[in-house]
């Protein structure tokens, strides 16, 4: 990968640093989490913080690569880029501020398919840039197993 503009890089690393950053601000993930009946396999709540800036950057830098491709399909890839940030955004102060776990699953199940999608619509443009969000798309499916096991358990 050949960074072309390094401002746009960082730019592009920022974005989803910022929506998840201001998620967690408005959910208060932190104080519900250390309260809540949790099934095995949860992890502890000190882990989060880290894989989410881990994938944070990652969807950067896949997004920058699309927006940097001279595909004519990057604005409709980057548009479901957009969308799911929104729908990640959304999902932690669904689930951790309002509680609302069954809601929040179902909506976790959207972002999936959203993720999916736009996985395959990176892939169409440029193959690294997909793969990059795979570690997301698992982490996702991971949280999916959580949030309907702590409905279950709450």
């Amino acid at each position: 990968m050949k960074i072309k503009d390094k401002s746009a890089l960082i730019i592009a690393i920022l974005i989803p640093i910022a929506v998840g950053t201001l998620s967690a601000l408005f959910s208060g993930r932190m104080s519900l989490y250390s309260k809540i009946n949790k099934p095995p396999l949860s992890p502890p709540g000190f882990i989060f913080p880290i894989v989410w800036i881990i994938l944070y950057i990652l969807m950067g830098i896949s997004s920058y690569i699309i927006y940097e491709s001279d595909n004519s399909e990057k604005w409709k890839a980057l548009k479901t880029y957009s969308l799911q940030l929104f729908f990640n955004f959304w999902w932690s102060i669904i689930f951790f501020r309002f509680s609302l776990y069954l809601f929040a699953f179902l909506w976790l199940l959207s972002l999936i398919a959203i993720i999916a999608v736009m996985i395959y619509l990176f892939y169409q443009i440029k193959p690294l840039s997909s793969y990059l969000q795979i570690p997301y798309l698992l982490w996702c499916l991971f949280a999916a197993y959580l949030n309907f096991m702590i409905y279950r358990l709450n």
